[in-house]
């Protein structure tokens, strides 16, 4: 199982790579509302390439401290995107933003909460209800000109489903090693879907 964990996870990171390699290229011919999907992918390879290089390059083995940083851009950058699609009042990505602000401050400086999985829960739910919501507007107005339409679905469909395995893993007690790599595989063939979804995105992108 170890293995397949492992293969996944190097899957995933040849998916960022071309992505960030791709996006880039096509960065010019994204308007302003899709240049949010290329910051969010650019932000999450932003956040592994911390994760390996940290290890490896600065011998700190420790990384969960990025995850609160993981947590709040993600948060903000993700919803900024779905705000802006739905074009929901300007005020309300600041208020993500400062939202996001506060609880980094209160888990680095406070450590509160001290479980930020919570937090991680209640971020996922947002965006699927923010990423749910611009589904059914596209559906309804049977929009031809979203080119991210599949990837918004692949997100709404990945974050839904990231929750329920969150809560399934929390609600087992005493996970045996091979049951965790199991659950962190199933996720992680979820991202594989995700990162698919923008590298053929952005492979059809035409002027």
């Amino acid at each position: 199982m170890t293995d397949f964990f492992k293969a996944i996870l190097f899957l995933n990171y040849g998916l960022l790579l071309s992505i960030i390699f791709l996006g880039a290229a096509k960065y010019r011919i994204l308007n302003n509302k899709e240049k949010q999907y290329f910051h969010c992918i650019a932000f999450l390879f932003f956040i592994e390439l911390l994760n390996l290089v940290l290890p490896y390059v600065f011998n700190l083995n420790d990384t969960s401290f990025l995850y609160p940083l993981y947590i709040a851009g993600e948060f903000f950058l993700v919803t900024a995107l779905f705000i802006r699609k739905l074009e929901l009042p300007k005020y309300l990505p600041g208020i993500t933003a400062l939202l996001a602000t506060a609880f980094m401050v209160s888990k680095y400086v406070f450590d509160y909460p001290f479980n930020s999985d919570i937090v991680k829960v209640i971020s996922n739910i947002a965006i699927i209800c923010l990423s749910g919501f611009a589904l059914l507007r596209e559906i309804k107005e049977g929009s031809t000109q979203n080119r991210f339409l599949l990837v918004d679905a692949c997100i709404f469909f990945y974050y839904s489903v990231s929750v329920f395995i969150f809560i399934i893993q929390h609600q087992i007690a005493n996970l045996s090693e091979n049951d965790y790599l199991i659950i962190l595989s199933a996720n992680n063939i979820l991202s594989s879907i995700l990162y698919c979804s923008f590298l053929y995105t952005f492979i059809k992108l035409k002027k």
